[in-house]
């Protein structure tokens, strides 16, 4: 029997640190926190699908599932014990909000929401707090991640990027 192989070059960026060694080490959601406010070029390029006062939401460019969203705030702090009170509401009705596009535009069965604060805990950029919203069905746990690692993504980025924008406003 053959050996299947699925090609994911646009992980390669990722798996060497391409992106961040271009940016002198600045906190990638910084960055895109920063951006351009109220420029939907800006936004459709570095994928963020909307922002508040306190927060903004981005599609996570390495997404465990269509859909997935991060709730990042502008502050960069590592914990959320370092986030004022208006924050962490903007965070949380940011959340609800998020959640409410999600179901509109997939009709997921279920999600995950939460965090992962510090290396230890698996946060892949651990000195800005963020939030995971990962949407689920029912047997979307497929034998690809089971058996090689290898997620199987059924839609491109700027195609999920367009719907939620739609969607969220």
């Amino acid at each position: 029997m053959d050996d299947l192989i699925l090609w994911t070059p646009w992980r390669m960026p990722y798996l060497v640190d391409e992106e961040r060694k271009k940016r002198d080490h600045a906190c990638v959601f910084c960055l895109k926190g920063r951006g351009e406010a109220d420029n939907a070029d800006y936004d459709r390029r570095e994928y963020v699908v909307a922002r508040s006062e306190h927060v903004f939401v981005a599609l996570n460019l390495y997404p465990y599932n269509t859909g997935h969203l991060l709730v990042i705030p502008y502050a960069h702090v590592r914990s959320l014990e370092n986030l004022p009170a208006e924050t962490l509401t903007d965070l949380m009705l940011t959340t609800n909000k998020a959640l409410a596009a999600l179901r509109k535009v997939y009709q997921p069965h279920a999600f995950n929401v939460g965090m992962n604060i510090g290396a230890g805990a698996g946060a892949g950029i651990p000195e800005h707090v963020h939030l995971h919203i990962v949407p689920r069905w029912r047997g979307d746990t497929p034998f690809m991640t089971v058996i090689s690692g290898t997620r199987v993504m059924p839609e491109l980025l700027p195609d999920t990027w367009e719907k939620l924008r739609a969607a969220w406003a």
